[in-house]
Order: structure tokens, then sequence, then C-alpha cells
């Protein structure tokens, strides 16, 4: 299994980080300090490292040079998550041995878009594949491909992220305020109606009858469920 470590000391991010990456498949080793990160990265040796810029005891820009210059792990991939997005901190990050760069905010699919890039890039690393099925409706996670019986859906990367979060939790009822926060971030404050306008498209794409959904569930007053 693909192990990856999450240095960050702000623990909604964190939390929110680690719950989405199990949720695709991933081991999560979490740190939230630098001192802790190199000693983890020494002796666990992810496969992928996700590092804030702002930690405490050590910066993430002093543990990137360190794990750069020790010849045990010096290959681990990184990607630098951090609150500042200027051009000249951006090549500050990816000079010290960074290989991607994510802003704080950022969307949850655009993230996990970037550590499959990155573990696809890696040498001799493995991306996690999941496949997730209900009734005639299959979501491959690693792809990010969906269809229906044989035909592939044309979703739209919220409409899939929606699509993956209800399917992974196939006959449970899922709040509004719930899935807001797995599939459009921690940091989204928008109204709740955004879930309803994507269900109503996402039934258009994947119901035979979207007035009459066999698939995708209203629970009045809760949220939603997948059936398959």
């Amino acid at each position: 299994m693909t192990t990856i470590l999450i240095v960050e000391d702000e623990e909604t991010v964190l939390e929110t980080l680690a719950y989405n990456l199990r949720q695709e498949g991933y081991k999560v080793l979490t740190a939230e300090d630098g001192e802790q990160a190199i000693e983890i990265i020494r002796r666990k040796k992810p496969d992928l490292v996700v590092l804030d810029i702002m930690l405490p005891r050590l910066d993430g820009l002093a543990v990137c040079r360190i794990v750069r210059k020790d010849p045990q792990v010096a290959s681990t991939p990184i990607i630098m998550l951090t609150a500042r997005g200027t051009q000249s901190d951006k090549m500050i990050g990816l000079d010290s041995g960074a290989d991607d760069y994510v802003t704080k905010p950022f969307e949850l699919g655009e993230f996990l878009a970037r550590v499959r890039a990155v573990l696809r890039r890696a040498p001799g690393r493995a991306v996690t594949s999941q496949v997730l099925t209900g009734g005639d409706i299959t979501v491959d996670l690693a792809a990010r491909r969906a269809y229906r019986g044989k035909q592939e859906l044309q979703l739209s990367q919220k409409e899939f992220d929606l699509l993956a979060e209800l399917m992974r939790n196939q006959g449970a009822v899922l709040s509004r305020d719930l899935i807001l926060t797995r599939v459009w971030g921690y940091d989204y404050y928008g109204d709740s109606r955004t879930v309803d306008v994507h269900i109503r498209w996402l039934r258009e794409k994947i119901e035979d009858d979207p007035s009459h959904p066999t698939h995708i569930i209203t629970v009045r007053g809760v949220g939603y469920r997948f059936e398959g």
C-alpha cells in the first residue's frame, strides 16, 4: 500500500487531507512539526510527503533541504502545501527540492490529482488503484473515469468527486454540510444549495429518469444516499 506522510500543524487541514487520502486507498502518517517529520521520513520512508511550509520547530523548507541531502531518503517525492502563493515563494519551494507546490485554499479534487501525478512520476512507485461499483455505475478513482455500463460518463471535476464520495458511502446518508466539507474542502463556506445543483446535474447523467432516481436518493431534511 502506498504510504503518504502529511506534515501540517493546522488540525482541520490535517484531518481533512488524512481522511480524503485514506478514502482514496492510501496509508496515511501524520506529523505536526518539522523535527517529527524528519524522524518519520527516515524511519518509515513514506512514498510521498505532503509538507506545509509554516511549521513549528523546523519549517518545511528546511525539512525539504535536509531530506534532499540524506542519501537514504533523498528521492522521496514532496508536495509543498502553504498559504504563500506568490511566484517567488513557489520558486523558493521548488528550488528547495519540492516536486510540486499547492497553495491554500485548494480544491480537494485538484490536490488528489496532484498527488497521483507526483506518484506516477516517482521511480519505482505505483499509484493505488481503486474501483468503486454500484449497480451499473463504476468509478475508477486512479484514472478519474466513471462509467454507466460500458459507456464513459462525461463528468466535471466536482461531479466526479461528488459521485465518488456518495459511492464510497453506499447505503449511508450524507448531509449536505458533510458533502460540502468532503467534496468542496474545509475552506469552502458557500451555500449548501450548491450540493443540490450538482446532484441534479449528476442525476441527469446517471439516472434513467432523473425525476425518479434509483441511484442518488434524497433523504428529506438530511441529505443524500447512494444505492447500487
